[in-house]
């Protein structure tokens, strides 16, 4: 799982990046194109969700799901549900994405209001509800912060 590329050797041409799930890896290309193999259920294939991997900017995996920012902000996933790959229940909140961050079965994305959005497994970070007061708290302090000490 990963180790063969086989299946995807054509298209690895102009690779800028190159990320690893375990058992499976995303490449983007110069175009903002994303080449993906390994395992096809834990993000080795990513035709679901092809149309959307356009003008990628960065990628981010957990163990068995990728997570990728556009140049847009908006985010696209892919790979085994348990591990953060569906993220659909969130998806009409991941907007204007400027960062995101892993665990090894969820994501968290930080939009530029400062909202932080997670999903993927419960245990692995994937259901921040029960912290969402303290993260919105948070995040205004760090940003209050960091705009007085730009005066």
């Amino acid at each position: 799982y990963g180790g063969d590329s086989r299946s995807a050797q054509t298209q690895l041409v102009r690779v800028q990046q190159v990320h690893a799930a375990e058992t499976a890896f995303a490449a983007i290309r110069d175009d903002g194109s994303v080449v993906t193999w390994g395992h096809p259920e834990y993000g080795g294939v990513s035709a679901a969700v092809q149309d959307r991997l356009r003008n990628v900017q960065q990628i981010y995996a957990s163990l068995g799901a990728f997570a990728a920012i556009r140049a847009d902000g908006a985010i696209a996933t892919w790979g085994h549900p348990a591990y953060g790959g569906d993220s659909s229940i969130v998806r009409d909140q991941l907007f204007d994405i400027l960062e995101v961050h892993a665990s090894s079965g969820a994501f968290a994305a930080v939009r530029a209001d400062g909202v932080v959005i997670t999903w993927g497994h419960p245990l692995s970070g994937g259901d921040s509800r029960s912290v969402r007061k303290q993260l919105a708290e948070g995040l205004g302090e760090a940003k209050r912060a960091d705009t007085s000490s730009r005066d």
